[in-house]
């Protein structure tokens, strides 16, 4: 899931998609991220930096990458992830689908 090492993403996602991704806390060392789409619901092409992803509930969503591959991924409720940086173009396959990312400052 996500996990192949990438260069630090360019496109920040509070910034490509606010409908999507807000900062709930930031500091030197982390951001906090809310992710939260409703069913169905697109993104566009982006990226998140090392993280650590709390799922709040039971999701599943397809990831579209640069080089046009996709991997369909699915979290649980209460389920918690390390994800090494990487760009997306996210697809909600299900209802709704909300998380927080815990973003790693270098």
């Amino acid at each position: 899931m996500a996990t192949a090492r990438m260069p630090q993403p360019t496109a920040d996602p509070v910034k490509a998609d606010s409908k999507h991704y807000t900062v709930e806390f930031e500091n030197d060392k982390v951001r906090v991220v809310r992710i939260k789409y409703g069913a169905h619901e697109k993104s566009v092409m982006h990226g998140h930096p090392e993280a650590v992803t709390v799922f709040l509930n039971d999701c599943r969503a397809r990831f579209t990458y640069p080089d046009g591959t996709a991997e369909v991924i699915e979290g649980k409720a209460g389920q918690v992830i390390h994800m090494e940086a990487f760009e997306h173009d996210p697809e909600n396959l299900g209802g709704a689908f909300e998380a927080i990312a815990i973003e790693l400052k270098k």
